[in-house]
């Protein structure tokens, strides 16, 4: 391991961050235009062509903003939350595959930062940090509404938590059918695994779960109540401003385009794709396109859903969410056994028929349950 290793490791991670940055800025763009066209409206476009120079335009805006510090606050704790906040959201992705690897100068560049075997255990542990961020982020600014925005959001965090681990969970279990020695928590082998069909196909209730969770996990609508301005004054960041504010903007939608990158890896294949053994650099392209879909459905339902109530969107991830999580492993592991020891495709599909109907069961609970309130019984 030579100086050249470093190296390798220290420019991809610079590229990988830029590239994050850089599509937190146009994200926003991609949103701004997505949601104005659902709504028949216009969107930015007086900052450049189509409104291309937009996002250069709010950073400007946003740097030279005055930022204001209330006298009462956790200083220390009040700078650290943004920091807290927004870094889990960059290294994230150093263990997302963005591709097989190609060969340049005569040395193979492998297409990630890092292929650890417990890539899984990596992202769980990395993404619960954020938490830290939010809950400090409220209990530093001395503030009753921050405060209370914190305590919502990292309550909802941590309860959605659990069905992100079982959906995972149920990917890993699925990487198992490529494997004769078992699942793998290596993401680069989850992939692989994909090569004859994706796991979406296999398991489509747990990635369904999975994306669910994650629109609760980086507070989007409609699951943005912590971040509710009618009801909190914008929530655990009421007393943050300028660049700091900025932070936490940041890293909500850059938490939107690894979480996207993350599930188009568990259930979408990654990388994979036409040409990709030939043409090791269609990896990166195809994975962005499945990323740029998955990102236009959170987009579409924050223009479509409204706003879920605190105390419906806590049942649902407890009541709902966890056990249906539960019951989408149990069917995946029971139908993995089965198919490995009697060969049977009838096993094999009835993973998703038997998932789906698990759905259809919670949906009927919830139909119920939101017809009994509607006539007034509890």
């Amino acid at each position: 391991m030579d100086w050249t290793f470093w190296l390798e490791v220290v420019i991809k991670g610079f590229v990988l961050c830029l590239i994050l940055l850089t599509g937190f800025a146009y994200l926003t763009w991609y949103e701004r235009r997505a949601l104005a066209r659902m709504q028949v409206r216009v969107g930015p476009n007086r900052a450049g062509p189509q409104g291309l120079l937009q996002p250069i335009a709010d950073a400007v805006k946003l740097i030279f903003k005055e930022e204001f510090t209330p006298g009462r606050v956790y200083k220390v704790i009040f700078v650290l939350a943004p920091v807290l906040t927004v870094v889990p959201s960059l290294i994230l992705a150093a263990v997302v595959p963005l591709g097989t690897s190609f060969n340049l100068f005569g040395r193979e560049i492998n297409l990630h930062v890092a292929n650890i075997n417990v890539g899984v255990l990596y992202i769980m542990s990395i993404a619960s940090i954020s938490v830290y961020g939010i809950v400090l982020a409220g209990w530093s600014s001395n503030n009753k509404y921050a405060m209370l925005g914190g305590i919502r959001s990292s309550a909802q965090m941590i309860s959605y938590e659990l069905a992100l681990g079982l959906s995972i969970a149920a990917a890993i279990i699925l990487s198992g059918l490529a494997n004769p020695d078992g699942g793998s928590m290596n993401l680069i082998e989850i992939v692989n695994a994909q090569k004859g069909m994706w796991f979406v196909v296999i398991q489509p209730v747990g990635a369904l779960i999975f994306w669910i969770a994650t629109l609760a996990e980086v507070n989007r609508a409609p699951f943005d109540m912590p971040e509710a301005e009618q009801e909190l004054t914008a929530g655990f960041h009421s007393e943050y401003s300028g660049m700091k504010f900025a932070l936490f903007f940041m890293a909500e939608y850059q938490k939107m385009i690894v979480i996207s990158m993350i599930m188009a890896t568990l259930f979408f294949g990654g990388y994979l794709g036409p040409g990709v053994d030939k043409f090791p650099l269609l990896g990166p392209v195809y994975l962005f396109l499945k990323v740029f879909v998955l990102l236009f459905f959170m987009i579409w339902v924050r223009a479509t859903w409204p706003r879920i109530r605190y105390d419906r969107l806590m049942a649902f991830g407890w009541k709902i969410l966890l056990p249906l999580s539960l019951v989408v492993v149990f069917i995946t592991a029971t139908g993995i056994v089965f198919v490995d020891k009697y060969h049977s495709q009838l096993y094999f599909w009835s993973i998703p028929v038997l998932s789906i109907f698990s759905a259809m069961v919670a949906v009927m609970f919830i139909y119920r349950d939101l017809r009994r309130k509607s006539h007034g019984r509890v």
